[in-house]
């Protein structure tokens, strides 16, 4: 029988865990260091994919993503060796997506030549806002002029760019954001990533939240028209959701995520990074070990880095799949869902959820409605067998 992870893929996922400062919303396992010792990471990120490349033999590679923390503050030559590693350990695919996340200041901006050199094809910016007292609310150190020189850069520099940019911050009104959002839909991209800002646990915000003191964020209805509007502006662009929260013309969609919102195989490498590996049969959640240090640390002594790997169960590899494959317009696929969960389909309860304007289904797919998206916990726990 063919393995679940092949009808979603297979990709790597590079973890560079560092940052110039600490944005107040990013709960993403990312830390600020004044001296990093790029040859270690650089020694440890290829001993790291020996390891896993051990596990996963005979595989073609779709997809490399590195992220962070800021990995445009890696050298060139740490992405460099790791992108030349690649074909000694898996087949890579013809049309390879490797993508690489950045900061847009200009020294940042000044090495994506250097990216483009070694292999980079793909550029996803964190732009986050298009005006400066909203930059500086969200702690990010560069300026709105900066942020857009630096897409000037990377659109010279590569066919495929994503920004990034949040909605529903402080204090903004419905028509601010769609002014920005058509202002951002006027550089012609090809792909936006477009999150509504979360107040997480953990976080300066959170905390700051916690103690009343993040005044101005919408309302829900205010926010829900925000995301309402996004959909609207974004479908007249050309760029249609594809995802909650991302946007493309038709071929650019990002490769790697759509790994992730496929249910397949991705290998996680760096502190606190995520994986989901089918080794034996069994699929695997793995987790980097948090700490840099410690990282760093047990890959040199020949450790794999992990902090925890669980076998997932029929139920918990179901419940992924459906959370994350009904985030996007593809659906899920109701064969697959029998496949993995090796129990009948719950059609009455699927009846059930049509009927009532959450789900819609044609050809053997299933897809949320934008009514049952805003509920999409509890009608991906409906459709989990008792």
């Amino acid at each position: 029988m063919l393995e679940d992870w092949r009808l979603g893929g297979f990709g790597l996922y590079i973890h560079w865990p560092f940052c110039e400062s600490k944005c107040p919303y990013c709960d993403f396992n990312s830390h600020v260091s004044r001296s990093i010792n790029q040859e270690a990471w650089r020694n440890a990120f290829l001993t790291a994919l020996e390891h896993y490349a051990r596990e996963t033999p005979d595989r073609v590679l779709n997809s490399v993503y590195f992220g962070g923390g800021t990995p445009s503050l890696m050298d060139a030559n740490v992405v460099g060796s790791v992108l030349e590693a690649l074909p000694g350990h898996w087949a890579l695919a013809n049309d390879l997506e490797i993508t690489l996340e950045a900061n847009p200041s200009s020294v940042e901006a000044a090495r994506f030549d250097e990216y483009r050199s070694i292999g980079v094809n793909r550029i996803s910016l964190g732009i986050q806002a298009l005006n400066d007292p909203d930059l500086k609310r969200l702690g990010r150190l560069h300026t709105a002029s900066a942020a857009l020189n630096a897409l000037e850069i990377a659109r010279s520099s590569f066919e495929r760019v994503n920004f990034d940019l949040i909605y529903a911050r402080q204090d903004q009104s419905l028509e601010a954001w769609r002014e920005e959002l058509q202002r951002a839909l006027s550089f012609a991209p090809t792909h936006l990533s477009l999150y509504q800002l979360t107040i997480e646990q953990g976080t300066a915000f959170g905390d700051l939240f916690d103690r009343g003191k993040l005044p101005g964020l919408p309302e829900e209805d205010l926010a829900a028209d925000m995301y309402d509007a996004t959909q609207e502006l974004c479908e007249a662009a050309g760029l249609p959701a594809y995802e909650v929260s991302n946007h493309a013309r038709l071929g650019q969609e990002s490769r790697h995520n759509l790994t992730y919102w496929r249910g397949g195989d991705y290998v996680g490498i760096g502190p606190g990074a995520h994986g989901r590996v089918t080794v034996g049969g069994h699929r695997y959640a793995t987790v980097g070990t948090p700490s840099p240090n410690d990282w760093l640390k047990e890959v040199a002594s020949g450790a794999s880095g992990e902090m925890q790997r669980d076998r997932l169960s029929p139920e918990d590899h179901l419940g992924e799949y459906l959370m994350m494959g009904l985030r996007t317009n593809e659906g899920v696929d109701l064969a697959r869902i029998e496949n993995i969960s090796r129990k009948p389909i719950k059609h009455n309860k699927i009846k059930d959820l049509i009927d009532i304007g959450m789900l819609e289904m044609s050809s053997g797919t299933l897809r949320v409605t934008r009514r049952g998206r805003a509920v999409l916990n509890s009608v991906t726990t409906a459709l989990l067998p008792d």
